[in-house]
């Protein structure tokens, strides 16, 4: 397929997220942890429900791309290794399997056991617009997220290092990939964010560098069901344009980035803060140019963005005002107009 702009990623769809998709020109869209879909102990996204959710989507116009994590209680003790960890796997491929038979293609996850830290979700940014931001001297032992429905419940007090991380991660990557690539489902991996290379509640982090990102590619057999979540801001949180061009460089030539998340920051770790396409560390076009080159024909979505005037900032409101909302129509719109010159020339 065509690189393509959709609509993500979306916790919760109603016909207002879908209307905001239809008029910014949207003709697909990305899940993310859907609240709306039922889930226990035993299982969730139960298949008759994923059904719905597609022909909901499908009624509307909207191609439903996949899906990006999935409730924390099911995940957590992969993250960590513990007990119990075989029996979420089982209900992994279950799902897998069950995307597969409805022919939606990607299913994102992340390996960061203590999930995203942010030191301010207000910080003012261009014009006095709200910016989420992380600086390492102002974080303290909690995370502002530890409230957020995919924070970890604590089901492990035990520090967890690099060692163990990369561990977990092989013995899950290996147990999925198989059944993945029998449903041909792609798994796509989201870098650590911030990506630090310092422990973050207790738990080091892993894939916070190109050069880990495509180990974790070589830890997969170089499946061809292994994708990369090609988040461009936190990738610039590594290192900049450089960084991001080196992921394309590793990574693209081997089709193995399977979607992205287009958005930008300014400075790097230990210290940024989140930008307007344009105004950050990355050469936007010069990027989407370098993407298109080395192969990349999946989708891209414009991710989490400045709250401008009128739009409520992120941790503050529902999910349906953030992702509809003045700044998003702005990055979706930037990102129209760079695939649009692009094609042009």
């Amino acid at each position: 397929m065509t690189v393509r702009l959709a609509m993500g990623h979306v916790d919760d769809f109603d016909e207002r997220v879908a209307r905001f998709a239809q008029q910014l020109g949207l003709r697909s869209i990305q899940m993310h942890a859907p609240t709306s879909l039922p889930s226990d102990a035993e299982s969730y996204w139960p298949f008759e429900s994923l059904r719905a959710l597609k022909e909901e989507c499908d009624g509307y116009g909207l191609l439903l791309e996949g899906f990006e994590n999935i409730p924390i209680e099911h995940f957590e003790r992969i993250h960590y290794g513990l007990d119990g960890r075989d029996a979420e796997i089982e209900r992994y491929i279950r799902l897998i399997r069950d995307l597969g038979r409805l022919q939606i293609p990607f299913l994102g996850y992340n390996f960061q056991a203590t999930f995203v830290w942010r030191s301010s979700y207000a910080r003012p940014g261009r014009g006095g617009s709200l910016v989420s931001a992380f600086d390492l001297a102002e974080v303290g032992a909690e995370s502002l997220l530890k409230d957020h429905r995919l924070y970890p419940r604590g089901l492990s007090q035990e520090y967890l290092t690099k060692q163990a991380l990369w561990s977990n991660y092989e013995y899950f990557i290996k147990a999925v990939l198989p059944a993945a690539e029998e449903a041909g489902v792609t798994l796509a991996l989201h870098p650590d964010d911030p990506p630090l290379d310092v422990a973050l509640g207790g738990a080091e982090r892993i894939l916070t560098s190109p050069d880990a990102l495509r180990r974790a590619y070589e830890v997969s057999g170089k499946s061809k069901a292994w994708g990369l979540d090609f988040c461009i801001g936190t990738v610039s949180e590594m290192g900049g344009q450089a960084a991001v061009e080196r992921v394309i460089d590793l990574l693209g030539p081997e089709g193995a980035i399977a979607y992205v998340h287009f958005r930008d920051v300014i400075g790097t770790v230990p210290s940024f803060r989140e930008a307007f396409l344009g105004e950050g560390n990355i050469n936007p076009g010069q990027v989407l140019r370098r993407l298109v080159s080395a192969g990349f024909g999946g989708f891209i979505i414009d991710d989490h963005v400045p709250a401008i005037i009128g739009d409520a900032s992120a941790g503050s409101a529902s999910p349906t005002e953030v992702y509809c909302s003045r700044g998003r129509a702005h990055a979706v719109g930037y990102l129209q107009g760079l695939l649009n010159a692009l094609e042009a020339s």
